[in-house]
């Protein structure tokens, strides 16, 4: 996998991971729609910038809400 696409040391200095605080921080529907402008973000712009870099990056975000629609499906069957 490209580990290094979704997490460069760069956001990582003085041991701040910026989507894990949005994730403590934020709520679902917060965090949901910006892991979709991400997506759109990256698939928007990926021919005409970064090429497949973006489209990897874009795949993260689309695996991102993959996890949260699974946990709410997991939160609704318990419930």
């Amino acid at each position: 996998m490209h580990e290094a696409i979704y997490k460069p040391e760069h956001y990582h200095k003085g041991g701040i991971d910026p989507i894990g605080y949005g994730e403590l921080q934020f709520s679902r529907e917060e965090m949901k729609g910006f892991y979709r402008m991400n997506v759109i973000k990256y698939v928007s712009r990926y021919d005409k910038k970064n090429g497949l870099e973006d489209l990897f990056k874009a795949e993260f975000y689309i695996k991102k809400l993959i996890e949260l629609e699974r946990q709410k499906e997991a939160l609704e069957s318990e419930g």
